[in-house]
């Protein structure tokens, strides 16, 4: 049964030591992979380039492996890519989430609507 008025949402996420991998952390990891710049994802995504390195630095600090590799620009251009284990969590997370919106649009009666 849908309830007139309301529809219902989550959020999930992957938590190790107290950081938290959402749908912000990948956003953010998702725009450095295409873009290859952490300021261009920044302010894609309407953050501060502190606020993005800020991110990042916790979440590697607190699951201790590194997210993002760099090179300072110069001549040939500075540039941002994701590590193996970032590119890993990043895809486990897409999935994980695909799963469950996968599961919430199929609950019978189609009472939940997804986030």
């Amino acid at each position: 049964m849908k309830i007139p008025g309301f529809n219902t949402e989550y959020k999930i996420w992957l938590e190790k030591n107290g950081a938290i991998f959402g749908d912000g952390l990948c956003d953010l990891l998702s725009s450095i992979s295409g873009l290859g710049s952490i300021s261009r994802a920044s302010r894609e995504l309407g953050m501060s380039y502190r606020a993005a390195w800020g991110k990042i630095r916790v979440a590697e600090k607190k699951w201790g492996i590194p997210l993002v590799v760099t090179r300072v620009g110069g001549a040939a251009g500075g540039w941002a890519k994701l590590t193996p284990e970032a590119d890993e969590l990043l895809k486990t997370y897409c999935r994980l989430r695909q799963e469950v919106d996968k599961f919430v649009q199929n609950l019978p009666g189609k009472f939940i609507t997804g986030r």
